[in-house]
C-alpha cells in the first residue's frame, strides 16, 4: 500500500488534475534526499457559519495497482455507494459506513465473529487479526469521506474539519454526561477509548476516533490511485527532538506524551493490528504538543507473511526516482547511487573513499539536517564553490571560493562581524540562516509563481530587481548555494513575462552545459578538499563552542528555547570532519598543480609506500571513529523480521504464540460490551480523576511492577515490535539521542549487549525501557500493562481524562463549554494543584479566544475555577497574562467587561496579592479609558476604579491611577475616565480634592494654557485644546463635593481664576471657550448670585470689555474641537459658538438671568453696546418682564448649555449601579461607600506634615494619609509626544530626597523594614525597651502603630513577610514565626552546632553580642569586623522567601543556608558554602534569588535558577538553586558584603562597607568584570531598586544612580549621586545616621530607618 514515489512536479500535476487549479499546492513531502515524495502539504480554504478560514492538510497519493485490502475497501464501498442512495443530510460524525462495517446492524456479531475471524470480501487477505480488514480500516478512520476525487468534496471536508463540525456530537454526548443527563452511547464508548473506567486489552470496531491517532478527514478514489486527506500539524516529534528539545525537556511532559502514545497503541493492538513503524517522524504534535500518531503513512494491514516478503523483496536497493517513466527528472539524476534506505553510516564510507559524490553526500547531510525539498523556509543548502568570473580550473587559483569561512562571512567581511559580536546584546555574528527563505525564492524567482514572490521577496513584482546573472547573484547573496544550480537546467528559464531567463556565465553554452560544469566543480578535487570545512561550518562543530567563536559562525539563538519550532539548525557533528581519503590519496601523489601547492609538507611521506600505506591507515582509523562518533544517525526504532528468526527468537511459529492469538480471540460477552460498564456515571468519572497523596508510587513500586512481568505474554511478534519501538522512543526523550543505531542493534540482538549509555538513563525510566526492548519479545510488557504502570502517576492520568476530550475535531465554543462544565463540577480540585496547572495550558487559548457572549460565561466560569485551583505563582505566571491578552483588545468583548467586574479583582487580590495587580492587570484597566474605548469596557473599568481606590490608598491611586489618567488628557481619555476622577476625589472627600487634586489640575490647565498660547502645529494645538476641556471638565464635576467657601478660596479668589482665564485667551479654540463658558456658569448657579457678584461680576467686567471691542481675529473652530469633542460632551444642545458674538450671546445672557440685568448692566460699562451687538446678530433684547424676548431669543435661552445636564446624562458609566446621593458604587461596597462619601465631606485640614516628637501617643485620630504630598509638586509638564503612562515605569519618578513625614518607631536602631504588597502596612525591626528586639506593624495611612512581636531577647536584624496566611518571620540569631495580626508566636527554630557542622574552635573567644553593644555598633565597628568577629557560627543571619516554592532560605554565621518549609514550618535541608579550613568562617550577611521567573512551555512556572550569597568576608558565593552545588565564588568587596539583589535574570548587584555598588553580570562563566559605582565617602549600608533606579544609604546620606545610564562617568568609572534627607516643611537637613531603606514602587515613596530610631517617609 505504499504510495509509489513522483517528482514534485509531476506530483502537482497529478494533484491538479485530480481535483482543480483553485487548490494552492504549498510544497511536496519527501522522506528522501531528493525531490520525490508520494505526499504533499495543500492549503484549502473553507466558510463557517459566512466567515472564511484556512488551513494547511496533507494529501498523501497510494497506488491502487496492487490488490491490497485497502483497495478493496476503498473500491467496494464506491461501489455499494453509487448502488444505494444515501441521504444528503447524513451525520458527519457518526461516519459513513455503517452499512458496510456492520452490515446494517451495528455490532452483530456473526457466527464467524465468534472466533474472531470476521470473513473479509478479499479473499486473498492473510491478515490474522481480530476483525475483518474493513471493519478494521473504518474503525480506525471513522470520520473518513470516501468518495470519488472532487475539488468540491475535499473543500466540504476542510470546510467541516475548520469548523469543527466532524467530532462535536461526541463532545456534545460528554456534556450531558458531566451534568448527570442521559447522554446517548457516544460518552461512554469515547470515555471507554481514553481508560475510564479502565484500560481494556480487546477493543471492538467503533465509529469513534481515539483521541491520539491522527484524523484521516477523506479518502479519495481517482482511477488508478487513492488520495487520503489528513490535516497537518505544526511539529512531529523528530523536528521537536532535533531543533528544540528543551520543549517537553520537563519529565512530566515526557511522560504523558508516552501515555498518549501508549492509550493509541492500546487502541490499536486490541484489532490485533500493529503499528510496524514507530519512529518519532509519525508522530505528529499539535500547537499544544498533543500527539496524535499517524498511521496512515505505512500502515500494516497485511499478514506477517506479507511483511516479510516485502522486507525479503526490498532487501535489495531501490533506486529513487520518478514513477512517471517519461518524466525529464529521472534523467537528471540517473547517475546517482543514492537508494530509498538511506544509511548515512554506509554513505560516509563510500565518500570518504571516493565511491559517492560530494553531491550525493551533502543531499544526506541536508535529509539528516531537517531539510525538505519544496519547503523554502527550509530548503537544502550546498556550497558556492566558484564565483562565476572565470571557468573553474583545478590548475588555476582564479574564481574558486574559499570553502573554509561561510558565505556570510566572505559577504560581510571578518571586520563587520567582529563589531556585530562585540556590540551585540546577545553576542553573535550570524543573525540568519546560511539560506533563507529570501534567497531561496530569489534563486528560484524564474520558476515560482508571483503569488509566492510578492508573499516571500517583496509585495510589489519588480522584474529588474531580481539578480539578472549568475554572477550578480553570486555577489548580491549573503547566503549559499541551493542544489539546484547543480542538476537542474529549469531553473534557469523564465516563465513569467518581463523577466528575463537567469544569464549563464560565458563560459558555458547553455544552461545544461553550465549544470555539468558547476557540478564538475563540485566534484573536482580542490573543492573535496576543502569540502569537510565547509561541513564543520554548516552541519558540525564549528556551530557552537568556541570552534564557532573562532569560525566566526556564532549564530543568534531563540530568545525562548522552550517555544517549538518547526525548524532550525541541526548540529550533526560534535567533531572535525574528516578529509576525503580520495582527496588525500590524490594530494600525496601530486596530481595536478593544486595538490603540489598544498602537499609540499607531505614530500617525505610521498617517498616510500610503507610511510604512504601507514598514513592510509591513519586516516581510516580517523574515519572509522568519526563514523563512530556520528553513529547516531543512523537511529533505529524497529527491527526486520527476518533478523528475529535468524537470532533464534520466538516469533509466530512458535506454538505458545498460537496459543495466545485463540486467546486473543476469545473474546468474553462482557468484552464485547465494555462500552456499557457497571455504574458509569459522571460522580464515579470526577471520583476517578481524584489527586493521590504523595508517595503513593515510587521506584520500589516500578521494581514489583518488573517481577510481575513474567507472568505476562504478548501474542503477537508484531505487536512486540512496536512496543520495542516504544522502549527506543522513551529512552531517547530522556538522552536527547536514539537508542539504537543499526551497528548497537546489530549488536544487541546477536548477543544481547545494550548500548553503554542506556545507563545514562533514570532508574525509573531504565526499568521500563529494559522491559520494552528485551530479547525475549513475548516476556515484552503489552500497552494496557505500561499503561498502569506506577512510572504514569495519577496527575497523568487524570490530566489526560481531562484533555483528551478537548482535543476532538470540535468547535472551539464545544470545548470550552465541557471543560468550564467539568471544572465547574469539581474537576479540577479533585485532581489537585499540579494537574490543574497543566491542563491550564491547554485550556487558556480556549478562553483568549472567547468571542460571544456565550463563550464568555464559560470561559469566566473556567476562568474563575482555575484562579480558585492553581497556586499563587501559577495564578501570575498563568492567569494574569491571559487577563492582559483579553484586556489589550480595543474591541468589545463580554469577557473582558466581566473581568472588570470588582468580584473578579478582589479574587484576584485574594490570590496574588495588591502589588501583582498593579503590575499586570491595573494598567491594562484603565488603557480601557483613553484611544477609542468600547463604551461597555469603559464604563465597567471606571466603576472598578472607583471602587478600587479606597483599598488600595491614597498614594497608589495618585501615582497609579489619577496621574496616568491626567496624562491622557486630550489623548483620547473618554468621559468614563474623567468620571473616574470626578468620583474619586469625591471618596476621597473635601481634603483630599483640595489638596491633592485641585493643585495638579491647576498645574496643568496653566501648562496647556500656555502651550495654546504658543505658535505650535495644528496637532499639537488640537491636543492642548482637547486637553484643556478635559481638565474643566473634571474640575466641574468636583466641584459638586466641595463647599462653597473652598469653591471661593480655590477657584475663584485666586488671583488668575482659570476659567476667566481661558476666556480672556484671544487664540482659543472655540470649542474650549464654550466649555469654559458653561462650566464657569454652572460654578456661579452653585454659589448663588450674591458670591456671583462679589468674586466673578469685576472679572467679568474686563472680558466684557475686550469682548465688546475685539475683532474676529480668532483662528476658528477647528474639527477636532467642534466635531469630536463638544460633540461627545454634549454641552449646549445643539448651540455651538463659533464667533465671540457666540461667546457673548452665551455669557451675557446666561449672567443676566443669574445676577439680573441692573446688576450686569451697573458692573459692565459696555452693556449698552453688548446688547445692541446681540439685538444685531441675534435678534436679542431683553425683557425687564424677566422673560427674554419673543423675537426667537427665547430658543437660545433654552438651549444655553449647563454643567449640570451634561453631568447627569454623560456621568453615568454604570446606571445600575447609583446610589441616593447620584454615586457609582462597587458592587462589593453596597451602602459603606455612600457612607463614607457623606462623612468626608465634612472632613477639614487638621494638621500640616510636621515631624512627630517621640513622646506623641501613636493612636491619633487623623485623617489617612494627612502627611501625603500633592502630586503637583512632581508634574513637569505636558508631553504630546510621551507615551500613555499606564504602566508604573512609564511616569518617571523624580526623587527629592525629601523627608515628608517621621515618626519615633524605636528606642534604638531601626535595623530592618519589611513593606506588605498593599505598600500600607509596615513591619520595622528594632531596639526596644530594656534593648530586646521588637517587632512593630504600621499601618501607614495614619502612621499608627497596629500591633507588634516583642517575643524576642536579642536585636532582630531581619525581617520577611511570608506570602502565606499572614505569617512573619524575624530573625535574631534565631528564626521567630508569628501571626502578623495577633502578634503571637506559631514556631521558632535555632540551629545546633551538631547541626551547622562548624563547631566553635575557641569559644570563650567568641561571646554573643549584648544588647547595648548592638544598640551603639556604627558604621565604623562594622568596617573594622566587629560584628562578623562577634558572631556565633550556628546563628542565623538573615533570610530570604523563595515566592515559587514558598520557602525560606536563612544565613548562618558559618557560610552555610538552611532551607525551611513556610507552609509546613519544618526544617529542611543544609547546603554547606564553606570550605573546611581551621581559620574563621565567613558568616552570610546577604542572600537573593536570581535567574529565570518565567513559565516553561508546559505551563509550569520556573524556580530561580541560582541562589546568592553574600559573606562578610566580601566573597561572593552561586549557589545551583535546584542542586545545591557552588556554581561560581569570587571575591566580590574588600569588606564586610552588606546586601544583595538581583533586578533581572542576569544581573546581580552587591554593596559593601568598601563604600561600593558593584553590578555583576551572571551570564558570565566566572563574574569577575563588574560595573563599580562610586561615591560614598562612608560604607553602604543597604540599597533598594525601582526599575532601573538604585537608592543607596551611607551614614546620612543617600545615593541615586540609573543602571540604564550611568549617573556620571569620570576617568571611565560610574559615580553616585550622593544627597543629604531635607525635611519638607523647613528645609533643614535630617542629621541622622541611616540604617535600613524600602522602596515603595507604586507609591512613589521611599522609607527610611535611622539609627537613632526613626521612621521617615521619603519622596
Amino acid at each position: 500500500m505504499k504510495g509509489e514515489s513522483e517528482c514534485f512536479q509531476c506530483l502537482q500535476l497529478r494533484i491538479n488534475s485530480d481535483f482543480s487549479d483553485q487548490l494552492v499546492f504549498n510544497h511536496a513531502i519527501s522522506d528522501f534526499p531528493f525531490p520525490f515524495g508520494s505526499s504533499a502539504v495543500l492549503h484549502i480554504t473553507g466558510s463557517a457559519e459566512g466567515e472564511s478560514s484556512s488551513g494547511q492538510f496533507i494529501l498523501q497519493y497510494m497506488s491502487s495497482h496492487e490488490n491490497t485490502c485497502f483497495t478493496n475497501y476503498v473500491n467496494e464501498y464506491i461501489l455499494d455507494s453509487s448502488e444505494s442512495t444515501r441521504s444528503d443530510d447524513h451525520d458527519i460524525g457518526c461516519g459513513q459506513y455503517n452499512d458496510i462495517v456492520n452490515g446494517g446492524n451495528e455490532f452483530a456479531l456473526s457466527d464467524e465473529s465468534e472466533t474472531g475471524k470476521v470473513p473479509s470480501r478479499n479473499r486473498t487477505c492473510n491478515h490474522s487479526g481480530r476483525f475483518s480488514c474493513s471493519r478494521t480500516i473504518a474503525s480506525l478512520a471513522p470520520n473518513a469521506h470516501v468518495d470519488k476525487c472532487s475539488f468540491s468534496v475535499l473543500q466540504e471536508v476542510a470546510n467541516d474539519f475548520l469548523s469543527g463540525l466532524t467530532e462535536g456530537h461526541v463532545l456534545e454526548s460528554l456534556g450531558l454526561f458531566i451534568d448527570g443527563k442521559a447522554s446517548g452511547r457516544d460518552s461512554m464508548n469515547f470515555l471507554s477509548l481514553i481508560g475510564f473506567p479502565s484500560f481494556e486489552e480487546h477493543t471492538f470496531p467503533g465509529t469513534l476516533r481515539h483521541p491520539n491517532i491522527a484524523p484521516v478527514l477523506a479518502i479519495l478514489k481517482a482511477s488508478d490511485h487513492t488520495n487520503m486527506v489528513l490535516p497537518k500539524t505544526p511539529y512531529n516529534l523528530e523536528t521537536i527532538l532535533h531543533f528544540n528539545p528543551n520543549a517537553i525537556k520537563s519529565d512530566w511532559n515526557r511522560r504523558f506524551l508516552m501515555y498518549q502514545l501508549l492509550s493509541a497503541l492500546l487502541y490499536l493492538h486490541g484489532f490485533g493490528v500493529s503499528h510496524g513503524n514507530i519512529c518519532p517522524s509519525n508522530i505528529m504534535l499539535t500547537d499544544s504538543l498533543w500527539s496524535w500518531l499517524r498511521l496512515w503513512n505505512e500502515p500494516v494491514l497485511e499478514s506477517n507473511l506479507t511483511l516479510q516478503e516485502s522486507e525479503s523483496v526490498n532487501s535489495k536497493p531501490a533506486k529513487i526516482g520518478c514513477c512517471n517513466g517519461s518524466c525529464h527528472s529521472n534523467d537528471l539524476y540517473a547517475d546517482l547511487k543514492l537508494s530509498p534506505q538511506m544509511d548515512w553510516h554506509s554513505s560516509f564510507h563510500q565518500w570518504w573513499k571516493g565511491e559517492l559524490s560530494n553531491f550525493e553526500y551533502l543531499l544526506i547531510l541536508n535529509r539528516l539536517a531537517g531539510r525538505r525539498w519544496g519547503d523554502h523556509t527550509f530548503h537544502p543548502v550546498m556550497p558556492w564553490v566558484v564565483d562565476f568570473s572565470s571557468k573553474p580550473d583545478d590548475n588555476c587559483d582564479a574564481g574558486w571560493r574559499d570553502l573554509s569561512k561561510s558565505k556570510w562571512r566572505l559577504a560581510k567581511g571578518d571586520e563587520q562581524l567582529d563589531f556585530t559580536y562585540s556590540t551585540s546584546e546577545i553576542p553573535h555574528h550570524v543573525s540568519d540562516e546560511c539560506l533563507s527563505e529570501l534567497a531561496v525564492c530569489s534563486y528560484k524567482a524564474r520558476r515560482l509563481p508571483l503569488s509566492v514572490l510578492r508573499m516571500a521577496v517583496r509585495s510589489v513584482y519588480v522584474p529588474n530587481e531580481y539578480p539578472s546573472s549568475m554572477q550578480r547573484l553570486y555577489q548580491w547573496t549573503p547566503d549559499e548555494c541551493i542544489p539546484e544550480f547543480y542538476c537542474d537546467g529549469q531553473i534557469f528559464r523564465s516563465i513569467h513575462d518581463g523577466m528575463a531567463d537567469l544569464a549563464i556565465p560565458s563560459w558555458a553554452e547553455s544552461p545544461e552545459d553550465f549544470i555539468k560544469l558547476h557540478r564538475d566543480a563540485l566534484e573536482s578535487n580542490r573543492v573535496s578538499f576543502q569540502l569537510h570545512h565547509w561541513i564543520d561550518i554548516i552541519f558540525g562543530y564549528k556551530m557552537s563552542g568556541q570552534a564557532a567563536v573562532v569560525a566566526k559562525n556564532v549564530m543568534l539563538t531563540q530568545s525562548e528555547s522552550t517555544i517549538p519550532r518547526p525548524t532550525g539548525r541541526r548540529q550533526l557533528f560534535l567533531r572535525p570532519h574528516p578529509i576525503r581519503h580520495a582527496t588525500a590519496r590524490i594530494t600525496r601523489n601530486g596530481s595536478n598543480k593544486y595538490a603540489k601547492v598544498l602537499t609540499q609538507t607531505n614530500e617525505i611521506q610521498r617517498e616510500t609506500s610503507l610511510l604512504s600505506e601507514t598514513a592510509y591507515l591513519q586516516e581510516l582509523e580517523q574515519a572509522s571513529a568519526f563514523s563512530e562518533h556520528a553513529r547516531h544517525l543512523n537511529a533505529c526504532y524497529r527491527y526486520p523480521l527476518s533478523q528475529m528468526k535468524r537470532k533464534n527468537i520466538s516469533s509466530l511459529g512458535d506454538p505458545t504464540a498460537g496459543t495466545l492469538n485463540k486467546n486473543i480471540s476469545d473474546v468474553s460477552l462482557i468484552d464485547r460490551n465494555y462500552w456499557v460498564p457497571y455504574k458509569m456515571n459522571h460522580i464515579s468519572f470526577l471520583q476517578h480523576m481524584k489527586e493521590e497523596d504523595e508517595g503513593s508510587s515510587g521506584y520500589p513500586d516500578l521494581l514489583l511492577w518488573r517481577q510481575k512481568l513474567s507472568s505476562s505474554r504478548l501474542a503477537s511478534i508484531d505487536i512486540a515490535r512496536d512496543i520495542f519501538s516504544v522502549g527506543c522512543l522513551l529512552a531517547e526523550l530522556h538522552l536527547c539521542r536514539p537508542l539504537f543505531d543499526s551497528i548497537s542493534l546489530e549488536i544487541y540482538l546477536e548477543d544481547g549487549t545494550l548500548p553503554g549509555f542506556l545507563q545514562e538513563l533514570p532508574p525509573h525510566v531504565r526499568i521500563l525501557v529494559e522491559a520494552c526492548i528485551q530479547k525475549d519479545w513475548m516476556r515484552r510488557p503489552s500497552a494496557k500493562i505500561l499503561l498502569e504502570s506506577p512510572y504514569f502517576p495519577k496527575t497523568i492520568k487524570s490530566s489526560y481524562l481531562f484533555l483528551a476530550p478537548l482535543h476532538l475535531v470540535a468547535r472551539d465554543e464545544s470545548r470550552l463549554r465541557f471543560a468550564a462544565n467539568l471544572a465547574k463540577q469539581g474537576a479540577l480540585r479533585q485532581m489537585g494543584a499540579f494537574a490543574t496547572e497543566v491542563c491550564a495550558t491547554y485550556c487558556l487559548p480556549l478562553i483568549v479566544n472567547a468571542v460571544s457572549d456565550t463563550e464568555a460565561e464559560w470561559a469566566y466560569i473556567l476562568l474563575k475555577e482555575l484562579i480558585k485551583c492553581l497556586t499563587a505563582q501559577a495564578v501570575k505566571t498563568l492567569i494574569l497574562p491571559t487577563i492582559q491578552k483579553i484586556l489589550q483588545n480595543t474591541g468589545y468583548l463580554h469577557l473582558k467587561v466581566s473581568l472588570l467586574q470588582d468580584s473578579f479583582v478582589r479574587e484576584i487580590w485574594n490570590r496574588v496579592g495588591k502589588q501583582a495587580y498593579l503590575e499586570t492587570i491595573h494598567p491594562l484597566v484603565l488603557s480601557n479609558l483613553y484611544i477609542s474605548p468600547d463604551k461597555n469596557s469603559a464604563a465597567s473599568a471606571s466603576v472598578l476604579l472607583i471602587g478600587s481606590s479606597e483599598e488600595i490608598g491614597v498614594p497608589i491611586t495618585i501615582h497609579q491611577t489619577i496621574l496616568p489618567l491626567v496624562h491622557c488628557f486630550g489623548k483620547g481619555l473618554c468621559v468614563d475616565g474623567i468620571d473616574v476622577l470626578v468620583r474619586i476625589g469625591g471618596i476621597f472627600g473635601e481634603t483630599f480634592i483640595v489638596k491633592q487634586m485641585l493643585p495638579l489640575l491647576k498645574n496643568v490647565f496653566r501648562s496647556f494654557i500656555d502651550v495654546s498660547s504658543m505658535n505650535k502645529p495644528d496637532p499639537v494645538q488640537s491636543w492642548s485644546a482637547l486637553a484643556l476641556i478635559d481638565c474643566m471638565m473634571t474640575i466641574d464635576g468636583l466641584v459638586a463635593f466641595l463647599s462653597e467657601e473652598i469653591i471661593v478660596k480655590e477657584l475663584l479668589e485666586d488671583i488668575s481664576c482659570i476659567h476667566i482665564g481661558v476666556l480672556m485667551q484671544k487664540h482659543m479654540e472655540f470649542a474650549v471657550l464654550q466649555v469654559a463658558a458653561t462650566t464657569l456658569f454652572g460654578i456661579c448657579q452653585r454659589m448663588g448670585a450674591d458670591l456671583t457678584a462679589l468674586h466673578i461680576l469685576p472679572k467679568l467686567k474686563e472680558l466684557f470689555d475686550e469682548l465688546a471691542f475685539s475683532q474676529e481675529i480668532s483662528k476658528g473652530s477647528t474639527t477636532v474641537g467642534r466635531n469630536l469633542k463638544v460633540s461627545k460632551l454634549k454641552i449646549g444642545g445643539d448651540f455651538q459658538i463659533e464667533s465671540h458674538m457666540d461667546l457673548v450671546l452665551l455669557l451675557y445672557t446666561s449672567f443676566a438671568s443669574l445676577l439680573g440685568i441692573e446688576k450686569l448692566r451697573q458692573c459692565c460699562a459696555t452693556w449698552l453696546l453688548l446688547e445692541q451687538l446681540l439685538l444685531r446678530r441675534h435678534n436679542w433684547k431683553w425683557e425687564y418682564a424677566g422673560e427674554s424676548s419673543r423675537n426667537g431669543s427665547e430658543n437660545n435661552i433654552a438651549r444655553r448649555p449647563t454643567i449640570y445636564q451634561g453631568l447627569t446624562s454623560e456621568y453615568n458609566p454604570a446606571k445600575l449601579l447609583l446610589n441616593g446621593v447620584g454615586w457609582s458604587i462597587p458592587q462589593s461596597q453596597g451602602s459603606r461607600g455612600a457612607k463614607n462619601l457623606i462623612q468626608r465631606r465634612s472632613f477639614k485640614l487638621h494638621q500640616s506634615p510636621v515631624v512627630m516628637q517621640e513622646g506623641m501617643p501613636n493612636q491619633v485620630n487623623l485623617e489617612p494619609w494627612f502627611w501625603f504630598p500633592s502630586p503637583a509638586t512632581i508634574w513637569d509638564g505636558p508631553s504630546f509626544l510621551g507615551r500613555v503612562g499606564i504602566q508604573k515605569d512609564d511616569l518617571p519618578w523624580k526623587i527629592r530626597a525629601s523627608v515628608i513625614h517621621s515618626i519615633r518607631a524605636h528606642h534604638g536602631a531601626v535595623r530592618s523594614l519589611a513593606v506588605h504588597q498593599d505598600e500600607s502596612t509596615i513591619f520595622t525591626a528594632g531596639i526596644g525597651q530594656g534593648y530586646k528586639g521588637t517587632v512593630l506593624k504600621w499601618e501607614l495611612s495614619r502612621t499608627n502603630c497596629l500591633s507588634g512581636y516583642y517575643g524576642h531577647e536579642e536585636v532582630v536584624n531581619d525581617i520577611c513577610i511570608l506570602s502565606s496566611s499572614g505569617r512573619v518571620a524575624s530573625c535574631d540569631g534565631t528564626i521567630h514565626i508569628w501571626n502578623s495580626q495577633t502578634g503571637k508566636q506559631i514556631s521558632v527554630f535555632a540551629e545546633s552546632e551538631t547541626e551547622s557542622g562548624h563547631p566553635i574552635s575557641h569559644p570563650t573567644s567568641v561571646p554573643k553580642i549584648s544588647s547595648d553593644q548592638a544598640n551603639v555598633l556604627n558604621l565604623n565597628t562594622l568596617s573594622n569586623g566587629m560584628l562578623s568577629s562577634a558572631f556565633d557560627s550556628s546563628l542565623y543571619t538573615c533570610m530570604h522567601l523563595l515566592d515559587s516554592a514558598e520557602t525560606l532560605v536563612v544565613g548562618t554565621g558559618n557560610g552555610s543556608l538552611r532551607f525551611f518549609d513556610v507552609a509546613r514550618g519544618q526544617k529542611l535541608h543544609i547546603w554547606r558554602g564553606e570550605s573546611n579550613e581551621p581559620s574563621f568562617h565567613s558568616l552570610i550577611s546577604a542572600i537573593c534569588s536570581s535567574g529565570s521567573n518565567k513559565t516553561q512551555a508546559d505551563g509550569i512556572s520556573n524556580s530561580p535558577s541560582l541562589i546568592a550569597t553574600g559573606l562578610s568576608s566580601g566573597h561572593c558565593k552561586l549557589f545551583d538553586a535546584k542542586s545545591g552545588n557552588v556554581v561560581s565564588s569570587w571575591r566580590a568587596h574588600d569588606g564586610y558584603l552588606t546586601k544583595l539583589a538581583s533586578p533581572e535574570e542576569h544581573l546581580l548587584i552587591s554593596s559593601s562597607l568598601d563604600r561600593t555598588l558593584r553590578v555583576w553580570d551572571l551570564r558570565m562563566n566566572s563574574p569577575s568584570q563588574p560595573i563599580i559605582f562610586r561615591g560614598h565617602s562612608d560604607g553602604i549600608c543597604s540599597f533598594s531598586i525601582w526599575g532601573q533606579d538604585v537608592i543607596s544609604i551611607s551614614r546620612n546620606r543617600i545615593g541615586l544612580l540609573s543602571l540604564s545610564k550611568s549617573a556620571t562617568e569620570m576617568d571611565g568609572q560610574h559615580h553616585i549621586i550622593p544627597q543629604k534627607l531635607y525635611v519638607s516643611d523647613n528645609g533643614m537637613r535630617s542629621l541622622s545616621a541611616l540604617s535600613s531603606i524600602s522602596i515603595l514602587p507604586f507609591s512613589r515613596l521611599f522609607l527610611i530607618g535611622t539609627e537613632d530610631g526613626y521612621l521617615r517617609i521619603c519622596c
